[in-house]
């Protein structure tokens, strides 16, 4: 597959009822950030954002903040907003309904046990974007459950960073939500792409929100 690209109408048309892009006239895009955190990468993103001083969403993963729980922290006191992503980064096509659910509420125990609070409203991803419709029908008695409008594919390792930069500037349009990931397979990628693509959209007239 070629990145970055759009999500198609084709995807949507399956599921509407999941956030694909915000709904604004307001020239706002919504910058994600899946599968942290992680020291090597998320610290980073995190000094990125203030220096720039806008806001982002991060979907982290709950081993991940069982792990690193003074990295999570520092998300949530810069301010910026936290999704589900499970608890193991589960593929929802390949894992049962209770296994999946089950899985997303070792999620919330990992926030509780370590005494954080979340200011937002619940949001959840799914990883890789996999989730049957039965298992969105039973997330969004809860959740808002966030897709995209653009994603970045800053995984790939065969990425032209400088191309991708260019096609996600060139898409991006008001109520776009945004891939990146801070994990080790994006870091290279996403140290190229990130300062420039904030930069530009600054210029442009757009603000970064979140949830």
């Amino acid at each position: 597959m070629l990145y970055p690209n759009r999500t198609g109408a084709f995807f949507r048309y399956l599921m509407p009822s999941v956030t694909w892009q915000v709904k604004t006239k307001k020239k706002e895009i919504y910058l994600t950030f899946d599968d942290g955190p992680i020291p090597e990468v998320t610290e980073w993103v995190l000094n990125i954002l203030q220096s720039f001083n806008v806001k982002a969403t991060f979907f982290s993963v709950g081993d991940n903040i069982h792990k690193h729980p003074a990295i999570f922290g520092k998300i949530l006191e810069a301010g910026h907003s936290i999704g589900n992503h499970t608890f193991n980064h589960l593929k929802g096509w390949k894992t049962s309904n209770s296994d999946y659910l089950d899985n997303i509420e070792l999620w919330e125990e990992a926030v509780k046990n370590k005494n954080f609070q979340l200011n937002n409203k619940p949001l959840f991803r799914p990883p890789y974007g996999q989730i049957t419709s039965s298992q969105s029908k039973l997330l969004r008695k809860k959740y808002e459950v966030i897709m995209w409008d653009i994603i970045t594919g800053d995984f790939d390792r065969n990425l032209d960073k400088q191309k991708c930069l260019e096609k996600c500037i060139k898409m991006s349009r008001p109520g776009t939500v945004i891939v990146f990931h801070d994990n080790l397979k994006a870091k290279d990628n996403l140290q190229y792409i990130l300062p420039s693509y904030i930069k530009a959209m600054i210029e442009k007239g757009y603000s970064f929100a979140n949830w």
